[in-house]
């Protein structure tokens, strides 16, 4: 509990940036079009955020509504793009249509953003099998390659995080497994070593169970915008949260 738990903001352009790092935002994740559920932002766009803050920014990448992955090839292009801008961490998540990991997307970007840290996002809680899900993304490796070895360590290698509500209808539904999960987490078992960031649905009146149960990081979007999406990140809003996980003050 005396860990200072990660606090993750979405934002859509500098203007939410500011507001939630002034706010205590450890990190930031970078979309755009949150009508589709947030979608990868421009080269323009991520430049002029990460111009705007100093903290931690993922970036999300993400064609259209849904867990499709669609155009893959485009979307290593933006990835490529974005790398170059200086992008170096990123959110990414794909299903097949029986909801199982689309691994064949998941590895063609993971080629791309080679070396940088990334999120699987919540795709997971609309897989078929959750476990499954964690275990075939742990399992992933590279092909051989011109002179490559064989089998040499996984291009899941940079996946340190997923982003899950626990349920596709939110933390509410969603805590048991969450706690679960953490559980198998803190036990070490394949599959489970990414970090748990509980986001989708999330309430402050989530926290002290979660908390207690030892997850400590945490991803809100509407959560910082009490106006609506159409307004921008709102300090106050993310200072709540950042004193809520500090224990400055009790929900």
């Amino acid at each position: 509990m005396s860990k200072r738990a990660l606090l993750e903001v979405i934002a859509l352009g500098p203007e939410d940036a500011v507001a939630a790092q002034a706010g205590g935002a450890d990190r930031l994740e970078l979309v755009t079009d949150m009508a589709a559920d947030g979608l990868t932002p421009s080269r323009t766009a991520f430049a002029a955020i990460r111009a705007a803050v100093d903290i931690p920014l993922r970036v999300m990448l993400r064609a259209a509504d849904g867990f499709a992955a669609g155009d893959v090839a485009a979307l290593c292009e933006d990835a490529a793009a974005l790398r170059a801008e200086g992008a170096d961490e990123f959110v990414l998540g794909f299903l097949t249509p029986d909801g199982r990991p689309d691994l064949d997307a998941v590895r063609a970007l993971a080629e791309v953003i080679d070396g940088c840290r990334w999120t699987f996002h919540r795709a997971i809680d609309r897989a078929a099998d959750r476990d499954a899900l964690r275990k075939e993304l742990a399992g992933l490796t590279e092909p051989a390659g011109p002179g490559g070895p064989a089998g040499r360590s996984g291009v899941a290698a940079g996946l340190d995080t997923i982003l899950t509500a626990g349920s596709v209808n939110g933390v509410d539904e969603g805590l048991p497994t969450l706690l679960a999960e953490q559980a198998r987490t803190a036990a070490g078992e394949p599959g489970y070593a990414p970090r748990i960031l509980v986001g989708g649905g999330l309430g402050l009146g989530h926290l002290p169970a979660l908390r207690a149960a030892g997850l400590d990081a945490f991803h809100i979007g509407g959560a910082a915008r009490p106006a609506g999406w159409s307004a921008p990140v709102d300090t106050a809003a993310v200072r709540e949260w950042r004193e809520v996980l500090d224990g400055v003050v009790a929900v």
